[in-house]
């Protein structure tokens, strides 16, 4: 991943409307870890990443900053939540977990990074099987059945969605959690038994998936997976703690409901600041891990984190909450727009939805106007709105009809909201 910043920031642009610091202070953050792998090692050692907090309300682009990083970068990266962690002595999931996650993820991009790379030495392998298992159905309804025939078939992806027979290695037993940790009882036991093999039905389609699986399996060498795996989640890692406020106890009263707030914040400072987590694919170093933190901070403050965690976030960006020409663009800008996920929905049904300029004016002033009055819901505002607007058209339309053009402009706005002119009664809608 070698993007500059900018790069970086217009990606983010096609889909997050707004919060240019949020973004640049992201890029800038993404485009040192390139900078610091380019560099000696004896120098490199020496750079530790700045991780960074992001405040404000919800709604405005936080999670989506998130989901749309770990599309972009070419890099392990997990996403987790502050609130699933218990502080140690307690029940539940323990903060190592979300290194251990990392790891899972990088070892995971490794193996189809290896996968990809003995595709075309196990595929003849591959399509022998497949060849054959076709060949055993054609056999029963056709005289002339030619093996020749059926890889070039085969090749051609001519037989698709045709139900095959295949022998394949039986999945390991489902995950166990015990006491908060997730132990797979297969593999706690794997090559003290002979692997188990079973015949299973399945189109060609995925029968190809799975013995391409099956036999890169056997021809990839997993300790080097594991060891490029963990040095990838230990240089280029990404962990981004959501909902970080909900830890952040206000008072430090010992008497709280929440005993255990700022003993999590105490159990993730270690791991911020950097240590050793063990995972089962060996040992962890997380000194050189990037973490990215947000909330809402609606009640705690950030200055209500315990120092020492304060201190190892010394990025702190401020996201703004959402205008009327912030939201018009949210209508209107971003690839996966509102206004573009409503008119594919409602084309499946054969219903054209034209939006004008001025009912997104009308609408973007109606989700300011709700947000300054009630609780502020950023973007997540105007779900409300469109549903409330598009619900008698959801409903009526069946599909059943030729394809309809339905225009939406400033006049449709007002005549479905016109009962509620003062106050809307939007809030079953609230997601």
């Amino acid at each position: 991943m070698n993007y500059t910043p900018k790069q970086i920031v217009n990606e983010l642009d096609k889909y997050i409307v707004g919060q240019n610091k949020a973004k640049r202070a992201v890029a800038i953050a993404l485009r040192n870890r390139y900078r610091r792998s380019t560099l000696p090692v004896e120098v490199r050692d020496e750079i530790t990443p700045k991780n960074i907090v992001m405040s404000g309300p919800t709604g405005v682009g936080k999670t989506e900053i998130a989901r749309r990083l770990a599309k972009l970068v070419g890099a392990p990266f997990v996403k987790v939540e502050a609130t699933k962690y218990t502080e140690v002595g307690y029940v539940g999931r323990d903060v190592e977990s979300m290194v251990r996650d990392l790891v899972e993820v990088s070892v995971r991009m490794v193996k189809d990074k290896k996968k990809k790379e003995v595709e075309n030495k196990v595929m003849p392998i591959v399509e022998e099987k497949l060849v054959d298992a076709l060949f055993q159905n054609r056999r029963v309804t056709e005289v002339e059945v030619s093996k020749e025939k059926l890889l070039e078939e085969l090749r051609a992806r001519k037989c698709e969605d045709e139900n095959v027979e295949i022998v394949v290695l039986e999945t390991p037993k489902p995950m166990m959690a015990l006491g908060g940790e997730a132990i797979n009882l297969g593999s706690m036991f794997e090559g003290l038994a002979p692997q188990k093999h079973k015949k299973k039905k399945m189109t060609v389609k995925h029968a190809r998936e799975a013995l391409l699986q099956e036999e890169s399996d056997k021809v990839i060498d997993m300790d080097n997976v594991n060891e490029e795996a963990i040095t990838l989640a230990e240089e280029q890692g990404i962990i981004f703690i959501d909902e970080i406020d909900k830890i952040i106890g206000k008072s430090q009263a010992t008497n709280s409901a929440d005993v255990s707030r700022e003993g999590v914040q105490r159990d993730i400072l270690p791991i911020v600041e950097g240590s050793t987590v063990s995972t089962k694919y060996g040992n962890v170093k997380t000194d050189f891990i990037l973490f990215v933190a947000a909330g809402a901070f609606h009640i705690a403050k950030m200055e209500d984190m315990i120092p020492e965690l304060q201190g190892r976030f010394p990025i702190r960006v401020q996201l703004e909450s959402l205008t009327k020409e912030d939201f018009k663009n949210i209508l209107s800008t971003p690839k996966n727009a509102v206004t573009v996920q409503y008119s594919n929905l409602l084309k499946v049904d054969n219903i054209n939805l034209v939006f004008k300029d001025d009912a997104l004016d009308e609408i973007a002033e109606m989700a300011e106007r709700e947000n300054e009055t009630s609780e502020d819901l950023g973007a997540r505002r105007l779900h409300t709105i469109m549903e409330a607007l598009l619900e008698d058209v959801s409903f009526n339309a069946t599909g059943e009809h030729p394809m309809l053009d339905v225009v939406i402009d400033k006049k449709y706005v007002n005549n479905v909201f016109k009962d509620r002119q003062r106050q809307y009664d939007l809030k079953k809608y609230v997601l």
